[in-house]
């Protein structure tokens, strides 16, 4: 008879949770630059909470591969 409240329990915890935000892949972001413009913006302003988030690293990481490849196709390669 334990094991129900304990399972009662975790359920009204898991539904009282916040809901997570979609996480975005670097490929995403570098796909859809409106989106990593808004998220990058989001990062820089708020960078106490939202700095260590998968989405902010991921969207970091986008933006440094997009720089990369301008400056590639700047240089001609």
């Amino acid at each position: 008879m334990r094991p129900l409240p304990i399972f009662v329990t975790l359920l009204l915890l898991a539904a009282c949770s916040q809901e997570s935000e979609r996480t975005y892949t670097v490929d995403e972001f570098v796909t859809d630059e409106a989106l990593l413009s808004r998220t990058i913006s989001g990062c820089r302003d708020n960078p106490g909470e939202l700095r260590n988030t998968i989405n902010c690293q991921n969207a970091e990481a986008a933006d440094g591969k997009l720089r990369l490849q301008n400056m590639r196709k700047a240089l001609g390669g």
